[in-house]
Protein backbone atom coordinates (compact mmCIF):
# COMPACT_ATOMS: atom_id res chain seq x y z
CA UNK A 1 0.00 0.00 0.00
CA UNK A 2 1.47 3.59 -1.07
CA UNK A 3 1.48 6.42 1.51
CA UNK A 4 -1.38 8.44 1.72
CA UNK A 5 -1.52 11.92 2.60
CA UNK A 6 -2.72 11.43 6.01
CA UNK A 7 1.14 9.94 6.81
CA UNK A 8 2.46 13.91 5.85
CA UNK A 9 -0.50 15.48 7.45
CA UNK A 10 0.03 12.97 10.78
CA UNK A 11 3.93 13.68 10.33
CA UNK A 12 4.25 17.83 10.44
CA UNK A 13 8.55 17.30 10.16
CA UNK A 14 9.91 17.37 7.12
CA UNK A 15 14.20 16.93 6.94
CA UNK A 16 16.11 20.07 7.16
CA UNK A 17 17.64 21.42 3.79
CA UNK A 18 21.20 22.17 4.98
CA UNK A 19 22.42 23.64 1.47
CA UNK A 20 21.33 23.55 -2.01
CA UNK A 21 22.72 24.58 -5.16
CA UNK A 22 20.21 24.39 -7.77
CA UNK A 23 20.07 21.55 -10.44
CA UNK A 24 23.09 20.48 -9.13
CA UNK A 25 22.67 18.67 -5.46
CA UNK A 26 20.72 18.99 -2.20
CA UNK A 27 21.94 18.10 1.20
CA UNK A 28 19.57 17.60 3.64
CA UNK A 29 19.98 16.56 7.43
CA UNK A 30 18.05 14.99 9.60
CA UNK A 31 18.38 14.64 13.45
CA UNK A 32 16.14 13.06 16.37
CA UNK A 33 17.37 14.48 19.92
CA UNK A 34 14.48 13.28 21.12
CA UNK A 35 13.99 9.97 23.76
CA UNK A 36 11.33 8.48 21.04
CA UNK A 37 10.86 7.50 17.54
CA UNK A 38 10.89 10.15 14.70
CA UNK A 39 8.94 10.38 11.09
CA UNK A 40 9.74 13.01 8.39
CA UNK A 41 8.01 12.89 5.08
CA UNK A 42 9.87 14.01 1.81
CA UNK A 43 8.55 14.16 -1.56
CA UNK A 44 10.02 14.34 -4.86
CA UNK A 45 9.02 15.59 -8.06
CA UNK A 46 12.04 14.82 -10.35
CA UNK A 47 14.59 12.01 -10.72
CA UNK A 48 17.28 12.10 -8.11
CA UNK A 49 20.47 10.02 -7.18
CA UNK A 50 20.02 9.24 -3.06
CA UNK A 51 23.02 8.73 -0.96
CA UNK A 52 22.00 7.84 2.58
CA UNK A 53 24.58 8.57 5.62
CA UNK A 54 23.26 7.15 9.28
CA UNK A 55 26.07 8.97 11.00
CA UNK A 56 24.70 7.74 14.53
CA UNK A 57 21.33 5.53 15.48
CA UNK A 58 19.32 3.46 13.65
CA UNK A 59 16.98 4.44 10.91
CA UNK A 60 15.18 3.56 8.10
CA UNK A 61 13.93 4.79 4.83
CA UNK A 62 11.00 3.67 2.95
CA UNK A 63 10.05 4.58 -1.12
CA UNK A 64 6.36 4.89 -1.87
CA UNK A 65 5.51 1.67 -0.07
CA UNK A 66 6.66 0.88 3.48
CA UNK A 67 7.85 -2.84 2.75
CA UNK A 68 10.21 -1.16 0.25
CA UNK A 69 12.73 0.56 2.73
CA UNK A 70 16.21 -0.12 3.69
CA UNK A 71 17.50 -0.28 7.44
CA UNK A 72 20.63 1.81 8.35
CA UNK A 73 22.79 1.77 11.07
CA UNK A 74 25.63 3.73 12.68
CA UNK A 75 28.59 4.10 9.88
CA UNK A 76 26.40 2.49 7.42
CA UNK A 77 25.48 4.52 3.86
CA UNK A 78 23.31 3.61 0.98
CA UNK A 79 22.95 4.38 -2.60
CA UNK A 80 19.64 4.17 -3.90
CA UNK A 81 17.81 5.33 -7.36
CA UNK A 82 14.13 5.09 -8.39
CA UNK A 83 12.97 6.50 -11.51
CA UNK A 84 9.30 6.65 -10.41
CA UNK A 85 8.19 10.47 -9.86
CA UNK A 86 6.63 11.89 -8.22
CA UNK A 87 8.48 9.85 -4.93
CA UNK A 88 7.36 9.73 -1.06
CA UNK A 89 10.07 9.18 1.56
CA UNK A 90 9.42 8.24 4.81
CA UNK A 91 12.32 8.73 7.07
CA UNK A 92 11.62 6.69 10.64
CA UNK A 93 14.70 7.77 13.10
CA UNK A 94 15.09 6.01 16.81
CA UNK A 95 15.97 8.34 19.57
CA UNK A 96 20.27 10.19 19.10
CA UNK A 97 20.23 9.53 15.21
CA UNK A 98 21.60 11.87 12.86
CA UNK A 99 20.99 10.50 8.95
CA UNK A 100 22.62 13.03 5.95
CA UNK A 101 21.33 13.02 2.73
CA UNK A 102 22.56 14.08 -0.40
CA UNK A 103 20.08 14.22 -3.51
CA UNK A 104 21.59 14.73 -6.71
CA UNK A 105 19.43 15.22 -10.19
CA UNK A 106 20.02 12.56 -12.58
CA UNK A 107 20.97 15.02 -15.09
CA UNK A 108 23.63 16.60 -13.01
CA UNK A 109 24.89 12.79 -11.88
CA UNK A 110 25.38 11.86 -15.41
CA UNK A 111 27.42 14.98 -16.17
CA UNK A 112 29.60 13.94 -13.23
CA UNK A 113 31.19 10.48 -14.44
CA UNK A 114 32.14 8.72 -17.51
CA UNK A 115 29.63 6.31 -18.57
CA UNK A 116 32.48 3.76 -19.66
CA UNK A 117 33.17 1.89 -16.57
CA UNK A 118 31.83 2.77 -12.76
CA UNK A 119 30.16 -0.85 -13.07
CA UNK A 120 30.55 -0.78 -9.14
CA UNK A 121 27.69 1.73 -8.84
CA UNK A 122 25.52 0.39 -11.42
CA UNK A 123 25.91 2.81 -14.16
CA UNK A 124 24.25 1.01 -16.73
CA UNK A 125 21.65 0.54 -14.46
CA UNK A 126 21.47 4.14 -13.96
CA UNK A 127 20.87 4.61 -17.54
CA UNK A 128 18.06 2.23 -18.10
CA UNK A 129 16.01 3.38 -15.41
CA UNK A 130 16.01 -0.04 -13.21
CA UNK A 131 15.88 0.83 -9.78
CA UNK A 132 18.96 0.75 -7.47
CA UNK A 133 19.12 -0.02 -3.32
CA UNK A 134 22.61 -0.60 -2.24
CA UNK A 135 23.81 -0.68 0.88
CA UNK A 136 27.55 -0.85 2.50
CA UNK A 137 29.95 0.70 5.45
CA UNK A 138 30.71 3.90 5.55
CA UNK A 139 34.56 4.54 4.32
CA UNK A 140 36.61 6.22 7.30
CA UNK A 141 37.63 9.45 4.55
CA UNK A 142 33.94 9.28 3.44
CA UNK A 143 32.88 9.94 7.64
CA UNK A 144 36.05 12.36 7.59
CA UNK A 145 34.23 14.52 4.97
CA UNK A 146 30.73 14.39 6.48
CA UNK A 147 31.85 15.36 9.58
CA UNK A 148 33.76 18.85 7.93
CA UNK A 149 30.74 18.69 5.86
CA UNK A 150 28.41 19.60 8.83
CA UNK A 151 30.93 20.96 12.15
CA UNK A 152 32.75 22.52 10.45
CA UNK A 153 32.27 26.81 11.10
CA UNK A 154 32.15 29.07 8.12
CA UNK A 155 31.60 32.65 7.46
CA UNK A 156 28.33 32.70 5.73
CA UNK A 157 29.97 34.16 2.06
CA UNK A 158 31.92 31.08 1.75
CA UNK A 159 29.42 28.73 2.92
CA UNK A 160 28.11 27.91 -0.92
CA UNK A 161 32.15 27.71 -2.15
CA UNK A 162 32.90 25.37 0.90
CA UNK A 163 29.81 22.78 0.63
CA UNK A 164 30.19 22.57 -3.00
CA UNK A 165 33.69 21.67 -2.98
CA UNK A 166 33.27 18.87 0.21
CA UNK A 167 30.22 17.31 -1.55
CA UNK A 168 32.02 16.72 -4.61
CA UNK A 169 35.04 15.28 -2.73
CA UNK A 170 32.38 13.05 -0.56
CA UNK A 171 30.85 11.73 -4.11
CA UNK A 172 34.55 10.92 -5.31
CA UNK A 173 35.42 9.26 -2.74
CA UNK A 174 31.85 7.63 -2.12
CA UNK A 175 32.25 5.60 -5.89
CA UNK A 176 35.81 4.99 -5.42
CA UNK A 177 36.19 2.01 -3.68
CA UNK A 178 36.14 -0.35 -6.52
CA UNK A 179 38.24 -3.52 -7.07
CA UNK A 180 40.07 -2.35 -9.89
CA UNK A 181 41.29 0.60 -7.84
CA UNK A 182 45.09 0.82 -8.62
CA UNK A 183 45.75 3.43 -6.66
CA UNK A 184 44.74 2.99 -3.27
CA UNK A 185 45.84 5.51 -0.39
CA UNK A 186 45.48 5.93 3.16
CA UNK A 187 46.30 8.71 4.50
CA UNK A 188 46.11 7.17 8.35
CA UNK A 189 48.61 4.64 7.43
CA UNK A 190 52.27 6.46 7.01
CA UNK A 191 54.30 2.83 7.01
CA UNK A 192 54.76 2.22 3.04
CA UNK A 193 55.28 -1.78 3.92
CA UNK A 194 52.14 -2.66 5.71
CA UNK A 195 50.21 -0.98 2.78
CA UNK A 196 52.15 -3.25 0.44
CA UNK A 197 51.27 -6.41 3.10
CA UNK A 198 47.84 -5.19 3.30
CA UNK A 199 47.49 -4.92 -0.59
CA UNK A 200 48.74 -8.62 -0.67
CA UNK A 201 46.58 -9.96 1.81
CA UNK A 202 43.52 -8.24 -0.43
CA UNK A 203 45.23 -9.57 -3.80
CA UNK A 204 45.04 -13.17 -1.71
CA UNK A 205 41.36 -12.86 -0.85
CA UNK A 206 40.78 -12.26 -4.52
CA UNK A 207 42.66 -14.89 -6.04
CA UNK A 208 41.01 -17.68 -3.62
CA UNK A 209 37.93 -16.21 -3.24
CA UNK A 210 36.09 -19.83 -3.68
CA UNK A 211 37.93 -20.87 -0.33
CA UNK A 212 39.79 -17.80 0.98
CA UNK A 213 42.19 -18.62 4.13
CA UNK A 214 40.78 -18.04 7.62
CA UNK A 215 42.09 -14.77 9.74
CA UNK A 216 44.93 -16.40 11.12
CA UNK A 217 46.11 -17.82 8.07
CA UNK A 218 45.99 -14.56 6.06
CA UNK A 219 47.91 -13.09 8.58
CA UNK A 220 50.99 -15.52 8.91
CA UNK A 221 51.29 -14.83 4.80
CA UNK A 222 51.12 -11.46 4.31
CA UNK A 223 53.36 -11.32 7.79
CA UNK A 224 50.89 -9.08 9.88
CA UNK A 225 49.54 -9.72 13.15
CA UNK A 226 45.62 -10.15 13.22
CA UNK A 227 45.17 -7.05 14.91
CA UNK A 228 47.05 -4.51 12.52
CA UNK A 229 45.91 -7.00 9.81
CA UNK A 230 42.07 -6.15 10.54
CA UNK A 231 42.28 -2.36 11.30
CA UNK A 232 44.30 -1.75 8.49
CA UNK A 233 42.52 -3.38 6.08
CA UNK A 234 39.12 -1.47 7.05
CA UNK A 235 41.15 1.88 6.72
CA UNK A 236 42.66 1.04 3.56
CA UNK A 237 39.42 -0.14 1.88
CA UNK A 238 36.90 1.25 3.97
CA UNK A 239 35.57 -2.11 5.46
CA UNK A 240 36.61 -5.19 7.16
CA UNK A 241 38.60 -8.39 5.33
CA UNK A 242 35.41 -10.21 4.77
CA UNK A 243 33.06 -7.86 4.22
CA UNK A 244 35.36 -6.43 1.16
CA UNK A 245 35.37 -10.06 -0.21
CA UNK A 246 31.45 -10.27 -0.16
CA UNK A 247 31.23 -7.33 -2.07
CA UNK A 248 33.72 -8.23 -4.42
CA UNK A 249 32.17 -11.83 -5.00
CA UNK A 250 28.94 -10.22 -5.68
CA UNK A 251 30.12 -8.01 -8.35
CA UNK A 252 32.43 -11.11 -10.17
CA UNK A 253 29.42 -13.09 -10.12
CA UNK A 254 27.52 -10.13 -11.73
CA UNK A 255 29.91 -10.41 -14.49
CA UNK A 256 29.94 -13.74 -14.70
CA UNK A 257 26.25 -14.06 -15.10
CA UNK A 258 26.47 -11.63 -17.82
CA UNK A 259 27.95 -13.78 -20.19
CA UNK A 260 26.37 -16.29 -21.81
CA UNK A 261 26.96 -19.86 -20.61
CA UNK A 262 26.93 -19.29 -17.24
CA UNK A 263 24.33 -20.48 -15.34
CA UNK A 264 23.38 -19.65 -11.60
CA UNK A 265 24.91 -23.14 -10.10
CA UNK A 266 28.39 -22.66 -12.14
CA UNK A 267 28.47 -18.96 -10.78
CA UNK A 268 27.61 -19.79 -7.16
CA UNK A 269 30.80 -22.31 -7.17
CA UNK A 270 33.35 -19.92 -8.70
CA UNK A 271 32.54 -17.53 -5.95
CA UNK A 272 32.62 -19.83 -3.01
CA UNK A 273 28.98 -21.16 -1.90
CA UNK A 274 28.13 -24.87 -1.76
CA UNK A 275 24.41 -24.04 -2.39
CA UNK A 276 23.28 -22.33 -5.02
CA UNK A 277 20.38 -20.92 -2.26
CA UNK A 278 23.00 -19.40 0.29
CA UNK A 279 24.61 -17.19 -3.02
CA UNK A 280 20.89 -16.34 -4.12
CA UNK A 281 19.98 -14.96 -1.11
CA UNK A 282 23.27 -12.66 -0.87
CA UNK A 283 22.97 -12.06 -4.56
CA UNK A 284 19.21 -10.16 -3.68
CA UNK A 285 20.84 -8.50 -0.56
CA UNK A 286 23.22 -7.02 -2.56
CA UNK A 287 21.30 -5.88 -5.72
CA UNK A 288 17.87 -6.14 -4.80
CA UNK A 289 16.77 -8.56 -7.32
CA UNK A 290 17.96 -12.74 -7.66
CA UNK A 291 20.49 -13.60 -10.04
CA UNK A 292 17.75 -15.12 -12.43
CA UNK A 293 16.22 -11.85 -12.59
CA UNK A 294 19.70 -10.39 -13.20
CA UNK A 295 20.36 -12.26 -16.30
CA UNK A 296 16.34 -12.11 -18.13
CA UNK A 297 17.05 -8.41 -17.83
CA UNK A 298 20.54 -9.03 -19.46
CA UNK A 299 19.17 -11.22 -22.15
CA UNK A 300 16.31 -8.71 -22.79
CA UNK A 301 19.01 -5.26 -22.86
Amino acid sequence: MQFHLIEQKNNDKSPEIFHEEKDRFKVLNVKNETLKDEKYFLQLHHNYIQLYFCQNGECSASFNMEHCKIDLTSDESSFIYFKDVPSNLLYQLKPNTELSIILIPLQHFHSLFSAEENYFFNFENIKMGKPIIEKKPTNPSVKVILHQLFKQKMNKSLKSLYVKGKVYELLSLYFNISDENNSEQCPFMANEEIVSQIKHAKDIIIEQMAFPPTLEELSKIVGLNIKKLKMGFKELYGMPVFTFLLHYKMEHAKKLLAIDGNNVNEVATQVGYSTSSHFIVAFKKKFGITPKQFTKQEINN
